[in-house]
């Protein structure tokens, strides 16, 4: 476009005639930004944050964050004239006598489950395209956090009805907290304001969940949503899409109608899930008490990993000096979660060394054209997966009559040797899939057209790929290697001249070695297959 559209030119003029910032409201509305169906995972996580922050603030006006006893006398019969706590109860009341507040109990239940799903689905979309590299590290880290802060919130507001299923998660809480060296018993006694469970903790879990957590959440999607502005989302590999220009739609109008419509899309998904899917019915557990829990309870199925870990985890603990560490509390507290976001955290920096890349990266790379780091993310979430389904080993008992305890085991070790299987099946449909993409530039793809030859053999034409799904295939990156050869004198690089260096220059060999260069259609180390395929009279062979 030659111009800005009136409504820029418009708006754009009364702020620089008043404030004089016409000219940066003009440009960033008019700002190119590449698109992609996978960039709308982050805005779904986005809008359900924002649903989490109306719905909530809703809430806030009839809950009651105290652990105070009192008696019953709601609308819900079978619980009239039980004792409980008055959070309790304010939730049954909202439940039951609030009008409206049932459904949006239910629409901020369901839109924080999705927040964190759509978080997660993010996260995976970053770092299987490679999107997580430079110059965007810092936006990775700031998004590790906000997963982190985001499972935190959950734990919190999960607890606060103080009904006895969320007691029950309070319960493991405390249990983790007393299993830390030293200062556990600390931790808990300042959290709990004295013996579990005491009086202060449903209030100060409200603290952390309405003010200290949405706050720093909402500063740091603030500058997650800067850095991205600033530095766009990577693009696909395309037709004239290259590192350094930016192939996409405008800020306004593309993306406000887009987006927009989208978000209206989330709220409808969500308010209709609350209509129609009932989650987390308080009244059927009961208020909270510390010598009761019922049979098959579950946490939200993000937390469902942790639970797994504590369920497979042999009863081990340490007594050493008079104090006892248990193990088998603070290992599947600690580890898996630690495994996976330090893991997550540092995976840019461990890629940058070990393959020395210093280069800044605009383009996405596919899934498939990084096998190493595919097969790697892959692993990781069967190791999360494994333990999410174990989170229910006694309902899987239960309904399929397997032994609990042959359950616990077949988790003990599927935790092991399913992401290794993961791995290397992962990596092979990977090359599997590089050899296609080379096969479709050097022969072309089926045409379904079969011809005959004058010696009568038959066979399939091919035909050249469409421009863009050629383009979009030679979009695939080298990966750089760093070499450890000796020079002409025999002399080893002065990296590769210590343990550590040489170390890593076998795995950037073994980590960025392409083994199905794009001009040809077979793998380095692989058997050729058959260029041409024809099935010809008494000689029948692969027709692709």
């Amino acid at each position: 476009m030659d111009a800005p559209p009136k409504a820029i030119v418009g708006p754009s003029t009364f702020v620089d005639d008043r404030l004089g910032a016409g000219t940066f409201l003009k440009r960033n509305l008019r700002k190119i930004f590449p698109d992609h169906w996978s960039f709308l995972l982050g805005e779904i996580a986005l809008y359900s944050f924002v649903i989490l922050l109306l719905t909530g603030t809703f809430l806030t006006f009839w809950f009651k964050p105290s652990m105070g006893e009192v008696t019953y006398t709601g609308t819900y019969a079978p619980l009239y004239g039980v004792k409980m706590s008055e959070a309790y109860q304010s939730a049954l009341h909202i439940s039951f006598d609030v009008r409206g507040g049932l459904l949006i109990r239910q629409i901020h239940h369901w839109a924080a489950l999705l927040f964190v799903g759509g978080m997660m689905a993010h996260a995976l979309r970053i770092f299987f395209t490679g999107a997580y590299r430079k110059p965007r590290e810092i936006n990775w880290l700031i998004g590790i956090i906000l997963l982190t802060l985001a499972l935190l919130e959950g734990l919190t507001g999960y607890s606060l009805p103080d009904d006895l299923l969320s007691g029950a998660g309070l319960r493991i809480t405390e249990g983790v907290m007393l299993s830390i060296p030293v200062i556990g018993t600390y931790l808990a006694f300042f959290l709990f304001g004295g013996e579990y469970p005491g009086h202060d903790v449903i209030s100060r879990f409200y603290t952390i969940h309405i003010l200290l957590i949405p706050g720093i959440l909402l500063a740091l999607i603030t500058a997650h949503m800067i850095i991205m502005w600033v530095q766009k989302h990577t693009q696909m590999a395309g037709k004239g899409r290259t590192e350094h220009n930016v192939v996409g739609a405008p800020f306004y109008p593309a993306f406000m109608a887009k987006s927009g419509a989208f978000f209206l899309f989330t709220f409808a998904v969500i308010a209709l899930l609350g209509t129609f899917a009932q989650i987390n019915p308080i009244w059927l557990f009961g208020p909270y008490n510390p010598a009761n829990i019922s049979a098959a309870s579950q946490p939200d199925w993000y937390m469902g990993f942790l639970e797994g870990a504590l369920r497979i985890m042999p009863s081990w603990e340490i007594n050493l000096f008079d104090h006892t560490i248990p193990l088998s509390v603070l290992i599947p507290a600690l580890v898996p979660l630690g495994l996976v976001m330090t893991g997550m955290a540092l995976y840019p920096f461990i890629e940058q060394w070990v393959t020395g890349d210093r280069s800044e990266h605009h383009i996405a790379e596919r899934p498939r054209n990084n096998p190493h780091r595919t097969a790697i993310g892959i692993s990781a979430i069967t190791f999360y997966g494994i333990l999410w389904l174990l989170g229910a080993n006694d309902v899987i008992s239960a309904n399929f009559k397997i032994d609990l305890y042959t359950t616990t085991w077949i988790g003990r070790f599927a935790i092991f040797i399913g992401p290794a299987i993961a791995y290397f099946i992962t990596y092979r449909m990977c090359i599997g899939l590089q050899r296609k993409d080379a096969e479709v530039l050097s022969h072309g793809v089926e045409s379904g057209v079969i011809k005959r030859m004058p010696n009568g053999q038959y066979i399939e034409v091919h035909t050249p790929a469409a421009e863009d799904i050629a383009e979009h295939l030679r979009g695939k990156q080298e990966i750089p290697v760093l070499t450890g050869a000796p020079d002409g004198e025999g002399i080893p690089p002065k990296s590769a001249r210590t343990a550590l260096g040489r170390l890593r220059t076998r795995m950037s060999e073994a980590y960025g070695t392409d083994r199905v260069p794009l001009g040809n259609g077979h793998a380095h180390d692989e058997e050729h297959e058959e260029e041409h395929a024809a099935v010809g009279a008494g000689d029948r062979k692969q027709l692709h």
